[in-house]
């Protein structure tokens, strides 16, 4: 099974909550968390950048649709709302055996 790891930014401390895609995910059940990342269960998808024919394209209203996973933290810093949007999303490395 295919997993994703999301490594969180320095400036996160729990409580936190942890959003996929807009929905808030559960820990234990959506997510683990492992060294400072976020552990997801399945695949998760980070669109890259725009090549020249989808930013052609999308120019002209025309659009061109590709999974983009987008996973969001939420934190309070004395008691201010902080946000870390877009998170970067790695794979997890294959495990091989010896």
């Amino acid at each position: 099974m295919e997993k994703s790891q999301v490594p969180l930014p320095d400036g996160v401390r729990e409580p936190f909550t942890v959003y996929l895609n807009g929905v808030r995910q559960e820990l234990g059940r959506d997510y683990r968390i492992t060294d400072r990342r976020l552990v997801f269960e399945k695949e998760l998808v980070k669109e890259g950048n725009l090549g020249f024919w989808r930013w052609f394209l999308g120019a002209w209203g025309i659009g061109t649709y590709k999974r983009n996973d987008q996973v969001d933290v939420a934190w309070d810093v004395d008691g201010q709302p902080r946000v870390a949007h877009a998170l970067d999303i790695e794979p997890s490395a294959p495990k091989t055996g010896s």
